[in-house]
């Protein structure tokens, strides 16, 4: 596609970006149903307690203490729906599917665009596309082992009284991971938006800098809202990453 190209055959173009980006993820997801065993293996895995961050902190806890720091839970989910099931397992195989043609569909819109871009224009849409994902990515891996094992831990054995048991439907444990990983991964965003607004001007690393202990509060709040645990070992946890991040987003900018 040129620029001297009419507005029809800018809009063929753009339906053939949409069409090859909807083709990649109905393919990978179609895949990703098939491989039911596997995909829901992965997923359910936080809620046992040999999950892999869980046995982390006790190995970690027996250099200093005898007693391990997590102790054993058991939760069991349940279904109160017909097609509940059979609607979660095809949520999960097309979530599945667009993050992994996500990188694709990126390339897609920018060989779309890029005619119209200069080349310094280019040069910055290149990075924040792949800086952009690459730290999405990171932002829910974090969620998968720290921010969702540690919240669903907490609520879902979380009792008002011994009288009350939970049982935890599969929907709302579905809601709930997709919701933090979305969340951790904008989150994870910050050093690439921060980049692109700096080469914007609207925003300096001095300026960055002069508000670090607000935007410390800030984090620390939002940090405790996304993961409503007890204990201060878990906000930090969770906390320190996300600063660094802003540590880093002045770093870059700094440049």
């Amino acid at each position: 596609m040129n620029q001297s190209s009419s507005f029809w055959e800018h809009l063929d173009a753009l339906r053939g970006v949409i069409l090859r980006v909807l083709a990649g993820v109905v393919l990978v997801s179609i895949v990703a149903f098939c491989f039911k065993d596997e995909l829901f293996s992965i997923l359910l895995a936080p809620k046992e307690s040999d999950f892999w961050t869980y046995r982390m902190l006790d190995r970690l806890s027996a250099l200093f203490s005898s007693e391990p720091m997590m102790a054993d839970f058991s939760v069991r989910l349940i279904n109160t729906q017909l097609a509940q099931q059979f609607l979660t397992h095809m949520q999960i195989s097309f979530y599945t599917g667009f993050v992994v043609v996500f990188p694709y569909m990126l390339y897609e819109l920018f060989c779309f665009v890029s005619p119209a871009l200069y080349h310094r224009e280019k040069f910055y849409v290149k990075r924040v596309v792949i800086g952009g994902y690459v730290m999405f990515m990171l932002g829910v891996l974090l969620c998968y082992y720290m921010v969702f094992p540690f919240t669903f831990r907490f609520l879902a054995t979380y009792q008002v009284s011994e009288q009350v048991e939970n049982q935890i439907v599969l929907d709302s444990y579905i809601d709930t991971f997709v919701m933090l990983s979305l969340m951790m991964g904008v989150l994870f965003e910050l050093p690439v938006l921060s980049w692109l607004f700096a080469k914007l001007g609207l925003i300096t690393s001095e300026f960055l800098a002069r508000y670090r202990k607000h935007a410390l509060v800030g984090i620390l709040v939002v940090t405790a809202f996304i993961t409503p645990t007890s204990d201060v070992f878990t906000l930090l946890i969770v906390s320190m990453p996300i600063y660094l991040l802003y540590e880093v987003s002045i770093l870059i900018i700094r440049k």
